[in-house]
């Protein structure tokens, strides 16, 4: 019994530790995934991922936007001359190609990518003769490891702005519980190198700034706020949203400091998100000739007829459907109200437009996703609601333990079915659908991948 009181009390003694753990692990999982599941043509980023990846290489290695060589290299032998990948070679008046993803990721993996084209170039200058081309896997691996770092940062810094609100044992298992029970989990481990996980960094700094701030007006901090903002819409255009937190403060603010109190900070917080977010205006200059955009086109969000239920409950990647852990997390943003009512009514106006905007995208479940992905960018929120709810069991330890590794322990089980599916063994592993794919067959799957182990 004693034995197990220690271990429960793991956590708490080293939060910093025990995540900083959880991230090496990651990165040591996913260096081993590049050796034994190695994909055909030695490509690492695929999806999403492809197209930061190209903005990064064209600009370090042909120091401009113009992407068709990079397409044309990652996309291999016949790329540009059918219907689905023509777009390759169609350049617009600016004289480039279209490119519908943000360049705040390419920004983040940019440290990580520079040192090892600088180790490359030393190696080679010691006759290693590696590619110091921009496409060599470990040229692409710096993008996967940046995005773990990035995640388990993220991590940190939500738990960081919990645990300034209630105790450390509340914030490290809900931090721990919503990590590694929700779709976040596979954005830090399995595709770091999509968006998701540079968001889950950039909107946690955000939340940990506004919290570890919340009892100042002076207009320093209102700049650090847009700043913040500014650098989470680089990673996402989404997390713009965020801006609303700061302008809301501001008018909150006005019986303290005045009419032109309020217009000074609202425009200084708005002065700091545009610099923040100028790379990505520029970017859309040169491809579009706008500074502001949406590269998809105006038919990708139905703002009149947002799919509010479904992309909730819907087993199309539906956010509770998949992640059951999240609706604990939701539900905790009554006790955060009554805990800071500033912190709490903060968290619903980020987080009920988030909801509307991802319901009014085209494809509001995402594509081909782990759950709910669009919504990994409300991460450090849902750890302030599910902290909030923790903290009325701060005295019931066990209790906090269970429900954590229980829902971190459903969704590794949802997790593995959906990799065994994505990886081919689709007679073992059905797809994550309908009730019995999608909360029955985690059981079954593990089970069978073992009889076949054993069997071998």
């Amino acid at each position: 019994m004693r034995g197990l009181r220690r271990l429960i009390a793991v956590p708490e003694r080293a939060p910093g530790r025990l995540i900083a753990g959880i991230t090496l692990l990651f990165v040591c999982a996913y260096a081993a995934s590049l050796v034994w599941l190695e994909k055909p043509g030695g490509r690492i980023v695929f999806g999403d991922a492809l197209h930061h990846y190209v903005q990064l290489r064209s600009m370090v290695f042909d120091h401009d936007l113009k992407f068709t060589n990079e397409y044309l290299h990652l996309y291999g032998p016949g790329a540009g001359q059918d219907e689905e990948t023509a777009w390759i070679v169609r350049t617009d008046a600016t004289g480039h190609i279209r490119n519908l993803m943000p360049v705040g990721p390419a920004l983040l993996w940019a440290p990580l990518f520079l040192v090892v084209s600088g180790v490359v170039w030393v190696a080679d200058a010691f006759g290693a003769g590696y590619p110091l081309d921009g496409y060599a896997r470990a040229f692409q691996a710096s993008a996967g490891f940046s995005g773990i770092l990035a995640a388990g940062l993220g991590a940190w810094f939500a738990y960081l702005a919990a645990a300034s609100l209630v105790s450390r044992r509340a914030a490290v298992w809900a931090s721990l519980a919503v990590w590694l029970g929700s779709s976040a989990l596979y954005y830090s481990a399995i595709s770091p190198t999509y968006s998701h996980a540079a968001s889950m960094l950039a909107v946690s700094a955000f939340w940990l700034a506004f919290v570890r701030t919340r009892g100042r007006d002076d207009v320093a901090r209102y700049a650090l706020l847009g700043a913040l903002a500014g650098v989470a819409a680089l990673m996402r255009w989404q997390d713009a949203i965020l801006l609303a937190i700061p302008a809301g403060e501001a008018i909150a603010a006005r019986p303290r400091v005045g009419l032109a109190g309020v217009a000074v900070r609202g425009g200084v917080a708005l002065a700091a998100a545009a610099l923040a977010f100028a790379p990505q205006s520029i970017v859309w200059q040169r491809l579009y000739d706008h500074p502001f955009t949406i590269p998809q086109g105006s038919a990708f969000m139905k703002w009149g007829s947002p799919a509010l239920l479904q992309v909730l409950v819907s087993d199309n990647h539906g956010l509770f459907s998949w992640t059951p852990v999240l609706v604990l997390a939701v539900a905790g943003l009554a006790p955060l109200l009554r805990r800071d009512l500033r912190v709490g009514v903060a968290a619903a106006a980020f987080l009920a437009p988030s909801w509307y905007v991802n319901a009014s995208v085209v494809d509001w479940w995402g594509g081909e996703a782990f759950g709910g992905r669009r919504f990994v960018g409300c991460f450090p929120v849902f750890v302030l609601g599910m902290a909030a709810l923790f903290e009325r069991w701060r005295d019931r330890p066990r209790l906090l333990v269970a429900i954590s590794l229980v829902f971190i322990a459903l969704n590794g089980l949802l997790l593995l079915q959906y990799q065994t599916f994505m990886h081919g063994l689709r007679a073992v592993a059905p797809y994550p659908n309908g009730w019995y794919g999608l909360y029955g067959a985690r059981f079954v799957v593990p089970l069978t991948l073992a009889r076949r182990w054993l069997l071998r």
